[in-house]
Formats: C-alpha cells, sequence, structure tokens
C-alpha cells in the first residue's frame, strides 16, 4: 500500500523525443518534480518551453513519433514508461485524468453530453445507465452547473464555454482520480468564469484531496490556485519552489523576467514599466551549448556559455538551474540597453499624457445614444412569411462616450457583452441601427460600403487572432504594403522602404519582407497585424484582443511597441480585452460593457477604485493577481448573462447584483427602472440605483488599491 508520504507523481530525468526527417530532436530533456496528494503544482514556461509535452508524456498522448527516450515517470509507485496501451487506457479516464485548453477537443459535438459523462463509469466502474446518470447529474451539480439534469440532455454546442470548461472538469472527476492534469484550462474563458473554474480546482483539492498538475503561462492564476511552482524554458525545468518563494524570491534570471514582464492590478504606464525579455526560446534542434537561457540572460557569462548547469537543491527546497544564483541580486537588476531605450521611450509617452492632453483635449470620436441590434429569424412558417412578432438581438444599447485626441479608451466586460460589436460598428464592418457616431466630425453611423477611401484610411484595426486576417499566399511585405498603395500613403517607389522602417519599429527587420506567415511566430505574426493597421498613418486604432492569446514576454513587447506608436503619431486607441491588469496599465480611460449597456466610464485610476459599479467590483474581485500575498475580496456572480434579445427590465445586472438588497425591497427599484446616470467627478460617470455615497463606501477589492 501506498503510504501517505508518498508522492501521487514522481517524473525523473525525463526526455522526450520525437522522430523526424534525418533523425531526432528532444523536445523535452531532464525534467523532475513530484506531485503529493492535495497538492496543485503549477508548470509555467512560454510556448515552445515544453509544458504541454511533459503532460502528453505521462498520459502517452505523444503520437506515433514521439516517445520517452530516457526517465521515469512513477504514477503510484508504478512506471508508467514502457506500459502496454490497454493498461495505459485502464489508468486514463479513471486514475489519471485531464483537462484541455478547448474543451471542444475533448468533447464529441455528435454526442449529447449526458452520454458522454455517463460512458466514463460505465466503461471503467462496470455500473448502471440509471446509477451513472444519478452520479453524472450530481457532478454537475458540485461544479456550479445551473440545471445540471436538462445540461445532460443537450450538444455541446448548446452551452456556453465557460459550461463546457465545467462539463469537461465535472467528467474528469466522475472517478474521483489521483492526478488531475489541466492544460490552460481557462485561457479561453471570460474573467468571471475564469474565478469560478479556479474556486472550484481549489475545492477540489480541498474536498478529493486530488493531485493537480496545472499547465499555464498566465502567473496570475499559479498564484491563485497552485502550491507548488516549476519554471520551464527550452525544455528544461529551470526553477522549482513553493508559490510563495517563486513570486517572493525568484531565483533564476528567467523566472525573474518573467515578473517583470506582467503588469500588477492598479499599475498604470505613467507609474510602471513592462520588460520584456529580449529574443525568443530557441527551438529544440537549435539549442545553445552551454547554459540554454544564456543568449537572453542579462547576467550571462563564458562560463554560462561554455558549461551546462545542473539543477541545484538551494535552501528551504528551492531548485535552480543556474551557475551564480547566489551572485544575483534581483533588486540591483537593470535592464539592457535595447529594452531600456525602448521603456524610455514608452515612459516619455506616459508623461506626456497628462489630464490636459487626454482628458481636455478635444475628441476625436464622439458616440451618442449608438444602438445596434441584429433580427432574429425564426424558423416557422409564420416567421418565414413575415407575420410573427420581430425580436431582435440587443447587442449595444445606447452607448455615448467621447475619446480624446492621442488617448486610449479601454474596454472590458464578459463575452456577449456587446465589445466586439461596437467597435465593429465604430470601423464600419457593420451598420449602426440608430444614434450617432461622429469620427473626426464625419457621420460613421452608416457601414463600410458608405464611406470614402480618405475616412477608410484613417480608421484601422488589429484583431485577435492574425492568422484569420493573414493571408498564407503573400509575404509579410506584400500584406504590409498594400495599404499604403491603396491609400496612397507613399509614393509606389518608396512602398518597400516604408515597409521596412514599419518592420523595424516592430522590433522585426528587413529579413522579415519576404516571410511568409507560416514562418513567423504568434507574437511576430501580431506585430504584422498591428504594423499593416499602421501603414496608412490612421488617427484611430481598434484593437480587438491583440494580446490575450500572447505569452507574457510578447505580451509586454507589444502594449510598449502600442505606446510607443501612440507618443510618436499621437494615435488614438480603443482596446478590448479581458484581463483588467492590462487594460488598467495600457489605457487612459476605461469603459465597462455588460448585455450592451455600459455600466460604468471615466479615468482608469477611478475605475479601479470606490465608489464603482457594482459589476466592476464582481469584474476586479474576479481578476487573477500575480502575488499570493494580496488580500483580494471574493465576489462571485451567479447565473450566466440574461439573453440579449429578451434583456432584463430595470438595470440589465439586477438578475446577478450581489448589492441590490442594499436597497428598499431588496432593489425592487432595479426590476422596475433602468437606473440614472451618476456624476462621481472628473468624468467619472455610474449607471446605478444605488447612491455615490452607497458605492463609495464599498471595501476596495484588493487592498493595495486603497491607497493608489
Amino acid at each position: 500500500m501506498t503510504q501517505p508520504s508518498a508522492p501521487i507523481l514522481k517524473v525523473e530525468n525525463l526526455a522526450v523525443a520525437y522522430k523526424v526527417r534525418g533523425g531526432e530532436i528532444e523536445a523535452v530533456q531532464n525534467v523532475s518534480f513530484d506531485i503529493h496528494r492535495g497538492d496543485s503544482h503549477g508548470i509555467v514556461g512560454e510556448s515552445g518551453c515544453g509544458k504541454s509535452t511533459v503532460a502528453w508524456a505521462i498520459v502517452n498522448f505523444l503520437g506515433a513519433n514521439g516517445y520517452v527516450k530516457r526517465g521515469s515517470i512513477k504514477f503510484l509507485g508504478q512506471d508508467l514508461v514502457g506500459k502496454s496501451p490497454e493498461e495505459l487506457r485502464r489508468l486514463r479516464g479513471d486514475q489519471i485524468a485531464m483537462v484541455f485548453q478547448d474543451p471542444m477537443q475533448a468533447l464529441n459535438p455528435s454526442m449529447r453530453l449526458g452520454d458522454q459523462m455517463k460512458e466514463v463509469l460505465t466503461v471503467h466502474r462496470g455500473i448502471s445507465e440509471s446509477e451513472a446518470e444519478d452520479r453524472c447529474v450530481d457532478m454537475l451539480q458540485r461544479v456550479y452547473m445551473p440545471d445540471a439534469a436538462n445540461v445532460m440532455r443537450r450538444y455541446p454546442h448548446q452551452i456556453s464555454g465557460g459550461q463546457q470548461q465545467r462539463v469537461v472538469i465535472a467528467m474528469a472527476l466522475l472517478n474521483n482520480p489521483a492526478l488531475l492534469i489541466m492544460d490552460e484550462p481557462t485561457t479561453a474563458l471570460d474573467v468571471t468564469v475564469e474565478a469560478a473554474v479556479l474556486d472550484l480546482i481549489a475545492e477540489l483539492r480541498r474536498e478529493f484531496d486530488t493531485a493537480i498538475m496545472y499547465i499555464t503561462h498566465n502567473l496570475g492564476v499559479v498564484a491563485r490556485v497552485c502550491s507548488q511552482v516549476g519554471v520551464m524554458y527550452a525544455g528544461e525545468m529551470v526553477e522549482r519552489a513553493s508559490v510563495e518563494r517563486i513570486f517572493a524570491q525568484p531565483q533564476h534570471p528567467y523566472t525573474q523576467g518573467l515578473i517583470r514582464c506582467i503588469p500588477t492590478l492598479g499599475e498604470d504606464k505613467a507609474s510602471s514599466a513592462l520588460y520584456p525579455i529580449p529574443g525568443r526560446v530557441p527551438p529544440p534542434n537549435a539549442r545553445p551549448a552551454g547554459c540554454i537561457y544564456a543568449p537572453r540572460c542579462d547576467y550571462a557569462q563564458q562560463r554560462c556559455r561554455d558549461e551546462r548547469p545542473a539543477l541545484r537543491l538551494l535552501a528551504d527546497g528551492v531548485q535552480v538551474r543556474c551557475h551564480f544564483t547566489e551572485e544575483i541580486d534581483p533588486g540591483q537588476w537593470t535592464p539592457p540597453e535595447e529594452v531600456e531605450e525602448m521603456v524610455e521611450t514608452v515612459n516619455g509617452q506616459a508623461d506626456a499624457a497628462t489630464p490636459a492632453s487626454t482628458n481636455n483635449g478635444k475628441p476625436i470620436l464622439e458616440l451618442h445614444d449608438l444602438r445596434k441590434y441584429y433580427p432574429v429569424t425564426g424558423g416557422s412558417l409564420r416567421d418565414v412569411l413575415g407575420l410573427g412578432e420581430k425580436r431582435f438581438v440587443k447587442a449595444v444599447e445606447g452607448a455615448t462616450f467621447s475619446v480624446p485626441k492621442g488617448s486610449t479608451l479601454g474596454i472590458v466586460g464578459e463575452s456577449g457583452c456587446g465589445k466586439s460589436t461596437l467597435i465593429k460598428t465604430i470601423i464600419g464592418l457593420e451598420d449602426s441601427t440608430s444614434g450617432q457616431a461622429r469620427f473626426m466630425s464625419f457621420d460613421i453611423t452608416e457601414g463600410l460600403s458608405e464611406r470614402n477611401m480618405a475616412l477608410i484610411k484613417e480608421l484601422q484595426m488589429v484583431f485577435q487572432n492574425p492568422d484569420s486576417t493573414m493571408n498564407p499566399s503573400y509575404t509579410v511585405g506584400q500584406q504590409i504594403g498594400r495599404p499604403m498603395v491603396r491609400f496612397g500613403t507613399v509614393p509606389r517607389s518608396q512602398v518597400r522602404d516604408e515597409v521596412i522602417k514599419l518592420l523595424q519599429s516592430m522590433r522585426l527587420g528587413a529579413n522579415y519582407y519576404d516571410r511568409l506567415p507560416r514562418q513567423l511566430s504568434g507574437g511576430e505574426k501580431q506585430r504584422v497585424g498591428i504594423a499593416r493597421a499602421l501603414a496608412s498613418r490612421p488617427d484611430l486604432i481598434l484593437c480587438d484582443e491583440p494580446v490575450s492569446a500572447l505569452d507574457v514576454s510578447v505580451q509586454a513587447a507589444i502594449l510598449n511597441l502600442l505606446l510607443d506608436v501612440q507618443r510618436e503619431q499621437n494615435t488614438t486607441m480603443l482596446f478590448i480585452a479581458h484581463d483588467l491588469s492590462v487594460v488598467r496599465f495600457f489605457s487612459d480611460n476605461v469603459a465597462v460593457m455588460y448585455l450592451g449597456q455600459i455600466m460604468e466610464i471615466g479615468p482608469a485610476d477611478a475605475i479601479y477604485r470606490p465608489p464603482y459599479h457594482p459589476y466592476t467590483e464582481a469584474l476586479l474581485s474576479a481578476v487573477p493577481i500575480p502575488d499570493p500575498t494580496v488580500k483580494q475580496k471574493q465576489i462571485r456572480l451567479e447565473g450566466s448573462v440574461p439573453s440579449a434579445v429578451d434583456p432584463p427590465s430595470g438595470c440589465r445586472f439586477h438578475t446577478r447584483c450581489p448589492r441590490r438588497k442594499l436597497l428598499p425591497d431588496d432593489g425592487a427599484i432595479c426590476t422596475r427602472e433602468t437606473p440614472p446616470w451618476q456624476e462621481a467627478g472628473d468624468g467619472h460617470r455610474i449607471f446605478c440605483h444605488l447612491p455615490l455615497e452607497t458605492l463609495a463606501s464599498f471595501d476596495p477589492v484588493v487592498e493595495s488599491l486603497a491607497t493608489h
């Protein structure tokens, strides 16, 4: 019998290789760690560091050309390496379960959810269909799935992304596994749904005593749910320690670099800076001979280039792979010259962004009562003949605000709140239903087809996924140069030189001109997308989640680049993101949207401290903060966002508002009457029935913001 102190999972000197034409490459080398019952072990690092490969090796999902070259993977004392496929199949889904980043990869779109869940029990436990159904419903309720019995009869496409992820987690827990592997399970989720899933993971550790391996690039998530952290770089584990030690005293230069890349809630571009790590993770077939981090390390010496460091055990159980750990003082770190120049440029822009220039400047964009409705077409004969009652998705309702020239307006809210529809209407990809929208005094309420070329030239957009907007058959130079030719920004003879200047400003260089999109990393593609948006030298750039899918280092570099562009060209920006820390750092003003309406708008520093709208308060309480010592209020919204086809009467947020009971009759007025706009000063407006005095009396969500 396994002793209580024995680890559930013990990985020793693991190396994973893939057979390729002409030989093999080692994707993972010399990885060692263990996870005990009830522990949550985070594995962090940039894309390409081998985090997911380690997980795939544990469950033997490496593909036909992948294999464990050396080392051992012991689960409950038995080595998984070399086990037959049938032995591993009995373990997977029973004692070892995995939750994927994209729940649709784990769900069969042609099967009802209940049938998929019951199969886990009938195959591994051999119980009856009726008993399996009862246990599935119970487990769905335990992951806070609303109307669990009805969800069992639905197909995957009939529930939201957050609900899909809860189904996958419930399915993974049905057999009470000893080990639960989670690979970026909250990356694509709203901040409120992410908070609920992270709460659930913490509860699983307590209730089921499950050992959890949590893979992520989000250090805020690590701080919230993990007890131990392993930092991976280029296929190796470079540091391993408790979560408290990792954040308080990071030992490896790479760990220190990752922490310097991320904004903390409450920091802004005027009072802080982001320092991206220069360079990129080397591919497995081009790793340096000595320390693999040496080409990007600020402390590298000749020994680092000549000799590969071993993973050493320091005090308090900290393990680190570095020759000079004891000699490095993170407090004395100074950025390399090229990073310092970039940050000085960004800080110069931030210093220039005084209240006089951002708040009192002449508006370049003005919206008044802008609405966007989508007609709902049913399948009945009455609907086909146009005899039924007309119904609409009220995607944007009564948007009213102005954006000063040269400033940034951040827009936040859950999925389906109308953020993307709003900027698509502004840029002309959608016609507005009613209301006024003026850009540089021109009416932009009509769609793109009604605009002249001069107006289109001044409005450009950076999309979340550059792959979906780049033509794979055209080179980088051709795609950036096309707007220049189309809008006549520069003479044709100067297009190539101008494209190269843009590439250099994006820190890409002239050698990228003839590359195809498939030859670029995700961060490089996003930089090309930004360069293309800048090619026409627009006055307004709309950014739709431009950094949400990027590593923290690439994210920091792109945020700095956008700030640099704004400083040099006095460009105005609308910036959508679900990471409220990023929005706080990047934006001068912030608008909070819920179910098509703006609930609060004002200067960024005012939005992040009382008085704030109860919805804003809930969003802030859900933000994962990269500091395990920070005290943060826990406010969780119940239920899902209501349908935009039939939104609630009165205040649209009243069905989920945790504060409405502070009003007489349990907030009956919220259900009947539209809230008034309340002026909190300096352009800060709140759309709520609660008096400003009550809203101002709320304690700050995060203690560190109380005196900010």
